[in-house]
């Protein structure tokens, strides 16, 4: 077990690991109130240098060189393997090389028992880890709006929690290494069936040739109401589906909840059906669509 730390501060330093739509969001949004940040890494060099330039921080060519640069290190990668790599304890060039002391905030959304054995590892590192998982998109990032799942020990907690804050305007700690992200597997579990029976309602109403604006606005006042129509209903519509959360995240997060589920002994229909949905989409070449591109596969004349 590490030793207590002094919590973050504004002049703690700051390195991400992953700086796609969200990772690069997070360190503006962190760049803009105060903090330094001094590192940032991506398998995709170009991104990495590009936002270097643009914060005033070095693009570095290893997780273990944003270890060395920064006190705190916010990871947003793409899936349990690259989670695994980057913090692979036997990897001189992984984030747990000189980690003593140090503090990883990951906010991918990962299975949880990856995020389990991530803590335990930098534990034996000698540093702290917490699972802070996402249930918003690219604007929340940028804007330090995000709401935020929080997984660890309540010191990692504590330590963290002020540049969390800064990261969020709702910030729930739900308890022990790998919970949060059950949770957020289980938010995003509902949000995919929700958009794919939206994508199904409105594709049914346009081949019935009803007025999808009127449809929408029907839908917003009864039981048909969801987030989903909200944010996507018009997307499906009009077919815009650039992207804030892609249809492959969409079907690798309904195949993190479905594990979940055959671990707890439970068959989740709607949940395996949309997940098929997810994969179609994915395997047509379309998975980095918006996840509102699973309308694709449910109006007439479009897939």
């Amino acid at each position: 077990m590490s030793a207590p730390q002094a919590a973050v501060e504004r002049t703690t330093t700051i390195g991400v690991v992953g700086v796609g739509r969200m990772g690069a969001n997070i360190a503006r949004r962190l760049k803009d109130v105060g903090y330094r940040v001094v590192a940032v890494q991506d398998v995709n060099a170009a991104a990495a240098q590009e936002l270097a330039a643009e914060l005033g921080a070095t693009a570095v060519g290893t997780p273990a060189e944003i270890t060395a640069a920064a006190d705190c290190v916010i990871t947003v990668v793409t899936d349990d393997g690259a989670m695994r790599q980057i913090f692979d304890p036997r990897s001189a060039a992984g984030l747990l090389n000189g980690a003593q002391g140090k503090l990883f905030i990951n906010c991918a959304t990962v299975s949880p028992g990856v995020h389990v054995e991530v803590q335990n590892l930098s534990e034996q590192a000698g540093a702290q880890s917490l699972e802070a998982c996402m249930a918003s998109s690219i604007p929340q990032a940028r804007q330090g709006t995000l709401y935020l799942m929080v997984g660890g020990t309540p010191e990692a907690f504590e330590r963290a929690r002020p540049v969390l804050e800064d990261m969020s305007s709702a910030l729930r700690y739900v308890g022990q290494a790998g919970q949060a992200a059950q949770v957020k597997a289980l938010v995003n579990m509902v949000m995919n069936i929700n958009t794919a029976g939206l994508a199904e309602g409105l594709g049914l109403g346009d081949a019935l040739g009803l007025d999808l604006t009127l449809l929408r606005e029907v839908f917003s006042q009864t039981g048909a109401n969801s987030r989903v129509l909200e944010t996507d209903g018009e997307d499906m519509q009009n077919r815009d589906h650039g992207v804030y959360f892609s249809a492959a995240h969409a079907a690798k997060d309904s195949g993190i909840a479905l594990d979940l589920a055959h671990q707890a002994g439970l068959t989740l229909p709607l949940a395996e059906a949309t997940k098929q949905q997810f994969d179609r989409l994915v395997a047509s070449g379309k998975g980095e669509l918006d996840k509102s591109g699973i309308a694709e596969l449910t109006f007439k004349d479009r897939s």
